[in-house]
Protein backbone atom coordinates (compact mmCIF):
# COMPACT_ATOMS: atom_id res chain seq x y z
CA UNK A 1 0.00 0.00 0.00
CA UNK A 2 3.01 2.24 0.96
CA UNK A 3 4.41 1.53 -2.55
CA UNK A 4 1.39 2.32 -4.69
CA UNK A 5 0.96 5.86 -2.56
CA UNK A 6 4.32 6.46 -3.21
CA UNK A 7 4.01 5.59 -7.15
CA UNK A 8 0.62 8.04 -6.96
CA UNK A 9 2.82 10.86 -5.57
CA UNK A 10 5.62 10.44 -7.87
CA UNK A 11 2.53 10.89 -10.79
CA UNK A 12 0.71 13.98 -9.24
CA UNK A 13 4.03 15.52 -8.99
CA UNK A 14 5.14 14.46 -12.68
CA UNK A 15 2.31 15.91 -13.97
CA UNK A 16 1.87 18.98 -12.10
CA UNK A 17 5.71 19.43 -13.60
CA UNK A 18 4.49 18.86 -17.46
CA UNK A 19 1.52 21.23 -16.98
CA UNK A 20 3.46 24.00 -15.45
CA UNK A 21 6.24 23.34 -17.93
CA UNK A 22 3.34 23.50 -20.55
CA UNK A 23 1.71 26.78 -19.30
CA UNK A 24 5.56 28.26 -19.33
CA UNK A 25 5.68 26.98 -23.32
CA UNK A 26 2.37 28.43 -24.35
CA UNK A 27 3.46 31.93 -22.62
CA UNK A 28 6.54 32.19 -24.21
CA UNK A 29 5.35 30.84 -27.54
CA UNK A 30 1.58 31.72 -28.12
CA UNK A 31 0.56 35.37 -27.94
CA UNK A 32 -1.37 36.76 -25.70
CA UNK A 33 -5.21 37.29 -27.17
CA UNK A 34 -5.59 41.23 -27.27
CA UNK A 35 -2.88 40.65 -29.98
CA UNK A 36 -3.36 37.53 -31.62
CA UNK A 37 -6.55 39.03 -32.61
CA UNK A 38 -5.27 41.72 -34.60
CA UNK A 39 -5.23 41.71 -38.58
CA UNK A 40 -2.51 41.31 -40.82
CA UNK A 41 0.11 44.64 -40.41
CA UNK A 42 3.56 46.00 -40.60
CA UNK A 43 3.83 46.36 -36.97
CA UNK A 44 2.56 45.38 -33.52
CA UNK A 45 2.60 47.44 -30.20
CA UNK A 46 1.22 45.48 -27.16
CA UNK A 47 1.14 46.40 -23.59
CA UNK A 48 -0.10 44.92 -20.19
CA UNK A 49 -1.34 47.60 -18.39
CA UNK A 50 -1.87 46.03 -15.34
CA UNK A 51 2.30 45.34 -14.49
CA UNK A 52 2.61 48.72 -15.09
CA UNK A 53 -0.15 49.46 -12.89
CA UNK A 54 0.70 47.72 -9.73
CA UNK A 55 4.26 49.14 -10.57
CA UNK A 56 3.65 53.12 -10.95
CA UNK A 57 0.15 53.23 -9.44
CA UNK A 58 -0.85 55.71 -12.34
CA UNK A 59 -4.73 55.22 -11.59
CA UNK A 60 -4.12 56.62 -7.69
CA UNK A 61 -2.91 59.89 -9.49
CA UNK A 62 -5.12 62.79 -10.04
CA UNK A 63 -5.99 63.30 -13.83
CA UNK A 64 -7.13 66.36 -15.79
CA UNK A 65 -9.72 65.46 -17.80
CA UNK A 66 -10.67 67.13 -20.94
CA UNK A 67 -13.99 68.09 -21.51
CA UNK A 68 -14.39 65.78 -24.66
CA UNK A 69 -13.01 62.73 -21.89
CA UNK A 70 -14.82 63.75 -19.68
CA UNK A 71 -18.07 63.53 -21.89
CA UNK A 72 -16.85 60.14 -22.72
CA UNK A 73 -16.29 58.94 -18.77
CA UNK A 74 -19.79 60.40 -18.07
CA UNK A 75 -21.54 58.42 -21.21
CA UNK A 76 -19.55 54.86 -20.68
CA UNK A 77 -18.59 55.05 -16.89
CA UNK A 78 -14.89 54.18 -18.50
CA UNK A 79 -11.93 55.89 -17.07
CA UNK A 80 -8.72 54.65 -19.25
CA UNK A 81 -6.32 54.67 -16.56
CA UNK A 82 -8.48 52.49 -14.26
CA UNK A 83 -10.07 50.19 -15.95
CA UNK A 84 -8.57 49.29 -19.70
CA UNK A 85 -5.95 46.56 -18.58
CA UNK A 86 -4.37 45.46 -21.91
CA UNK A 87 -4.21 47.30 -25.36
CA UNK A 88 -2.66 45.63 -28.93
CA UNK A 89 -2.20 48.02 -31.60
CA UNK A 90 -1.64 47.09 -35.34
CA UNK A 91 0.01 49.64 -38.04
CA UNK A 92 -0.65 49.73 -41.42
CA UNK A 93 1.48 51.55 -43.69
CA UNK A 94 -0.42 53.19 -46.65
CA UNK A 95 0.59 53.18 -49.92
CA UNK A 96 0.12 56.57 -50.08
CA UNK A 97 1.66 58.80 -47.34
CA UNK A 98 0.43 62.07 -48.90
CA UNK A 99 -2.91 60.24 -49.66
CA UNK A 100 -6.22 60.76 -47.25
CA UNK A 101 -5.09 58.35 -44.94
CA UNK A 102 -1.89 60.10 -43.94
CA UNK A 103 0.95 57.36 -43.66
CA UNK A 104 -0.43 55.32 -41.60
CA UNK A 105 -3.42 53.57 -40.22
CA UNK A 106 -4.20 51.58 -36.86
CA UNK A 107 -6.10 48.82 -35.83
CA UNK A 108 -6.57 48.27 -32.05
CA UNK A 109 -7.61 45.73 -29.17
CA UNK A 110 -9.04 46.86 -25.95
CA UNK A 111 -9.24 44.68 -23.17
CA UNK A 112 -10.42 45.78 -19.85
CA UNK A 113 -13.65 46.30 -17.36
CA UNK A 114 -16.23 47.63 -19.41
CA UNK A 115 -19.90 47.94 -19.31
CA UNK A 116 -21.41 46.66 -22.56
CA UNK A 117 -24.64 48.08 -22.43
CA UNK A 118 -23.27 51.94 -21.98
CA UNK A 119 -20.62 51.49 -24.43
CA UNK A 120 -22.40 50.34 -27.19
CA UNK A 121 -25.32 53.19 -26.72
CA UNK A 122 -22.60 55.50 -26.74
CA UNK A 123 -21.56 54.06 -29.79
CA UNK A 124 -24.73 54.50 -31.42
CA UNK A 125 -25.06 57.99 -30.55
CA UNK A 126 -22.09 59.11 -32.32
CA UNK A 127 -21.90 56.68 -35.02
CA UNK A 128 -23.30 57.86 -38.35
CA UNK A 129 -23.92 54.19 -39.66
CA UNK A 130 -23.90 50.85 -38.54
CA UNK A 131 -23.08 47.22 -40.22
CA UNK A 132 -24.04 44.04 -39.26
CA UNK A 133 -21.15 41.27 -39.33
CA UNK A 134 -20.71 37.96 -37.88
CA UNK A 135 -23.54 38.22 -35.31
CA UNK A 136 -21.41 41.71 -33.91
CA UNK A 137 -22.79 45.06 -35.09
CA UNK A 138 -20.06 47.70 -35.97
CA UNK A 139 -19.97 51.34 -35.39
CA UNK A 140 -19.24 53.27 -38.35
CA UNK A 141 -17.74 56.75 -36.33
CA UNK A 142 -16.30 59.61 -38.53
CA UNK A 143 -13.01 61.46 -36.99
CA UNK A 144 -10.50 63.38 -38.63
CA UNK A 145 -11.67 62.87 -41.82
CA UNK A 146 -11.72 59.00 -41.57
CA UNK A 147 -13.94 56.55 -40.59
CA UNK A 148 -13.04 54.42 -37.14
CA UNK A 149 -15.19 51.58 -37.13
CA UNK A 150 -16.07 49.86 -33.19
CA UNK A 151 -17.09 46.87 -32.45
CA UNK A 152 -17.75 44.76 -28.95
CA UNK A 153 -16.33 41.48 -29.25
CA UNK A 154 -16.95 40.33 -26.14
CA UNK A 155 -17.96 41.77 -22.76
CA UNK A 156 -14.59 42.85 -22.10
CA UNK A 157 -12.89 42.80 -25.42
CA UNK A 158 -13.03 46.21 -28.32
CA UNK A 159 -11.94 46.04 -31.39
CA UNK A 160 -11.64 49.54 -33.67
CA UNK A 161 -9.89 49.96 -37.17
CA UNK A 162 -9.43 53.52 -39.02
CA UNK A 163 -8.49 51.44 -42.19
CA UNK A 164 -10.07 53.07 -45.45
CA UNK A 165 -11.53 49.69 -46.15
CA UNK A 166 -13.60 47.44 -43.15
CA UNK A 167 -11.24 44.31 -44.33
CA UNK A 168 -9.51 44.83 -41.28
CA UNK A 169 -12.38 44.73 -38.26
CA UNK A 170 -13.66 41.89 -40.07
CA UNK A 171 -10.75 39.82 -39.75
CA UNK A 172 -10.52 41.30 -36.08
CA UNK A 173 -14.19 39.69 -35.32
CA UNK A 174 -13.28 36.27 -37.50
CA UNK A 175 -10.23 35.56 -35.63
CA UNK A 176 -12.32 36.38 -32.45
CA UNK A 177 -13.95 32.74 -32.78
CA UNK A 178 -10.92 30.56 -33.08
CA UNK A 179 -9.07 32.85 -30.23
CA UNK A 180 -8.95 29.84 -28.31
CA UNK A 181 -6.18 28.29 -30.15
CA UNK A 182 -2.96 29.42 -28.83
CA UNK A 183 -1.06 29.87 -31.64
CA UNK A 184 -3.24 31.91 -33.98
CA UNK A 185 -2.73 35.17 -35.03
CA UNK A 186 -1.23 37.26 -37.96
CA UNK A 187 1.93 36.50 -40.27
CA UNK A 188 4.19 39.01 -38.07
CA UNK A 189 2.95 37.77 -34.79
CA UNK A 190 3.83 33.85 -35.92
CA UNK A 191 6.96 34.97 -36.93
CA UNK A 192 8.45 37.25 -34.66
CA UNK A 193 6.94 36.72 -30.89
CA UNK A 194 8.77 33.72 -29.93
CA UNK A 195 11.79 36.37 -29.79
CA UNK A 196 10.04 38.59 -27.31
CA UNK A 197 11.84 38.59 -24.16
CA UNK A 198 9.57 35.76 -21.56
CA UNK A 199 8.67 38.59 -18.83
CA UNK A 200 7.88 41.47 -21.51
CA UNK A 201 4.67 43.59 -19.82
CA UNK A 202 4.64 45.94 -23.40
CA UNK A 203 6.77 44.89 -27.01
CA UNK A 204 6.56 46.33 -30.12
CA UNK A 205 7.75 44.09 -33.31
CA UNK A 206 7.89 45.36 -37.28
CA UNK A 207 9.73 46.81 -39.91
CA UNK A 208 10.47 50.15 -40.09
CA UNK A 209 7.74 53.21 -41.08
CA UNK A 210 8.16 54.91 -44.33
CA UNK A 211 8.65 58.32 -43.03
CA UNK A 212 12.30 56.90 -42.46
CA UNK A 213 13.15 54.61 -45.92
CA UNK A 214 15.34 57.14 -47.13
CA UNK A 215 18.04 55.26 -45.29
CA UNK A 216 18.08 56.94 -41.90
CA UNK A 217 17.77 59.70 -39.90
CA UNK A 218 19.10 62.46 -38.53
CA UNK A 219 19.62 62.59 -34.35
CA UNK A 220 21.54 66.06 -33.19
CA UNK A 221 23.26 66.48 -36.69
CA UNK A 222 24.34 63.01 -36.88
CA UNK A 223 23.37 60.18 -39.45
CA UNK A 224 21.85 57.19 -38.29
CA UNK A 225 21.97 54.53 -40.73
CA UNK A 226 18.32 52.39 -40.56
CA UNK A 227 17.58 49.58 -43.68
CA UNK A 228 14.32 50.02 -44.68
CA UNK A 229 14.10 46.56 -44.38
CA UNK A 230 15.61 45.90 -40.82
CA UNK A 231 13.09 44.21 -38.18
CA UNK A 232 12.17 46.05 -34.61
CA UNK A 233 11.73 44.15 -31.51
CA UNK A 234 11.21 46.37 -28.87
CA UNK A 235 10.11 45.42 -25.10
CA UNK A 236 9.55 46.25 -21.33
CA UNK A 237 10.22 44.01 -18.92
CA UNK A 238 9.54 43.84 -15.18
CA UNK A 239 11.90 41.81 -13.03
CA UNK A 240 12.36 44.61 -10.03
CA UNK A 241 13.25 47.24 -12.23
CA UNK A 242 11.57 48.31 -16.17
CA UNK A 243 14.06 47.21 -18.47
CA UNK A 244 14.22 48.23 -21.86
CA UNK A 245 15.41 46.29 -24.73
CA UNK A 246 15.16 47.54 -28.13
CA UNK A 247 17.10 45.40 -30.73
CA UNK A 248 17.54 45.91 -34.79
CA UNK A 249 17.86 42.85 -37.30
CA UNK A 250 19.42 44.33 -39.51
CA UNK A 251 20.18 42.87 -43.12
CA UNK A 252 23.89 42.19 -43.11
CA UNK A 253 26.48 42.31 -40.15
CA UNK A 254 27.63 45.34 -42.08
CA UNK A 255 24.35 46.94 -41.56
CA UNK A 256 24.05 46.24 -37.90
CA UNK A 257 28.00 47.44 -37.51
CA UNK A 258 26.48 50.52 -39.21
CA UNK A 259 24.11 51.73 -36.41
CA UNK A 260 26.08 50.22 -33.76
CA UNK A 261 28.70 52.70 -34.31
CA UNK A 262 26.27 55.59 -35.18
CA UNK A 263 24.55 54.65 -31.74
CA UNK A 264 27.50 54.63 -29.79
CA UNK A 265 28.78 58.17 -31.05
CA UNK A 266 25.54 59.68 -30.41
CA UNK A 267 25.14 57.79 -27.20
CA UNK A 268 28.33 59.45 -25.92
CA UNK A 269 27.65 63.09 -26.43
CA UNK A 270 24.43 62.29 -25.09
CA UNK A 271 25.86 61.16 -21.91
CA UNK A 272 28.52 63.85 -22.07
CA UNK A 273 25.80 66.60 -22.11
CA UNK A 274 23.90 65.07 -19.36
CA UNK A 275 26.87 64.27 -16.89
CA UNK A 276 28.35 67.92 -17.77
CA UNK A 277 27.57 71.59 -18.40
CA UNK A 278 23.79 70.86 -19.68
CA UNK A 279 23.19 68.61 -16.73
CA UNK A 280 20.40 71.28 -14.74
CA UNK A 281 18.55 70.40 -17.95
CA UNK A 282 18.45 66.40 -16.35
CA UNK A 283 16.91 65.70 -13.76
CA UNK A 284 18.25 62.70 -11.60
CA UNK A 285 15.98 60.27 -12.79
CA UNK A 286 16.82 61.45 -16.48
CA UNK A 287 20.64 61.69 -15.85
CA UNK A 288 20.35 57.67 -14.49
CA UNK A 289 18.30 56.16 -17.17
CA UNK A 290 20.40 58.00 -19.75
CA UNK A 291 23.87 56.19 -17.77
CA UNK A 292 22.12 53.04 -18.03
CA UNK A 293 22.02 53.13 -21.38
CA UNK A 294 24.34 50.04 -23.39
CA UNK A 295 24.89 49.65 -27.33
CA UNK A 296 26.46 46.43 -28.68
CA UNK A 297 26.60 44.46 -31.46
CA UNK A 298 25.26 40.82 -32.17
CA UNK A 299 26.36 39.72 -35.65
CA UNK A 300 23.59 41.04 -37.73
CA UNK A 301 22.02 42.87 -34.44
CA UNK A 302 22.33 46.32 -32.90
CA UNK A 303 20.83 46.26 -29.45
CA UNK A 304 19.61 49.19 -26.84
CA UNK A 305 19.01 47.82 -23.81
CA UNK A 306 18.62 50.58 -20.35
CA UNK A 307 17.12 50.71 -17.14
CA UNK A 308 13.85 52.92 -16.50
CA UNK A 309 13.24 54.22 -12.89
CA UNK A 310 10.35 53.61 -11.61
CA UNK A 311 9.87 57.39 -10.55
CA UNK A 312 10.74 58.74 -14.47
CA UNK A 313 8.26 55.80 -15.38
CA UNK A 314 5.37 56.75 -13.02
CA UNK A 315 5.88 60.48 -14.47
CA UNK A 316 5.26 59.23 -17.94
CA UNK A 317 2.29 57.17 -17.00
CA UNK A 318 0.50 60.03 -14.66
CA UNK A 319 -1.71 61.38 -17.59
CA UNK A 320 -3.62 58.69 -19.76
CA UNK A 321 -6.21 61.02 -21.32
CA UNK A 322 -7.93 59.52 -24.06
CA UNK A 323 -8.46 55.84 -25.72
CA UNK A 324 -7.08 56.93 -28.98
CA UNK A 325 -9.62 55.50 -31.64
CA UNK A 326 -12.68 55.31 -29.33
CA UNK A 327 -13.81 59.08 -30.74
CA UNK A 328 -15.08 61.13 -28.34
CA UNK A 329 -17.54 63.12 -29.06
CA UNK A 330 -17.80 67.39 -29.39
CA UNK A 331 -20.79 68.09 -27.98
CA UNK A 332 -24.31 65.99 -26.69
CA UNK A 333 -25.28 65.63 -30.18
CA UNK A 334 -25.06 63.27 -32.84
CA UNK A 335 -22.26 64.29 -35.46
Amino acid sequence: MTHRRTKLSIAIVLVVLLLLAGAIYLRKEAPPEAARLLPESDGIVYINLRPLRSATHFDQHPVEHSPEYQQFIDATGIQVEKDLDEAAFALHRMANPKGPNGAMAFSEVFVGHFDGRRLAEYLAHIATSQEDYAGHTIYNIPSEGRTVRVTLLGYDIVAASNTPLPEQIHSMIDRYRTAALPFSGSSLLSKRYSQVPLLAIAWGIGQIGAPLSNGGARVMGLHLPLPVDATFIASLTWIGKIHLRVEEIAPSDAAAADTTESLQTILVLVKSMANSGGAETYDSEARALINSIQVERRRNQAVVTATIPTALLQQMMSSPQNLHSLPVPNSGKKP
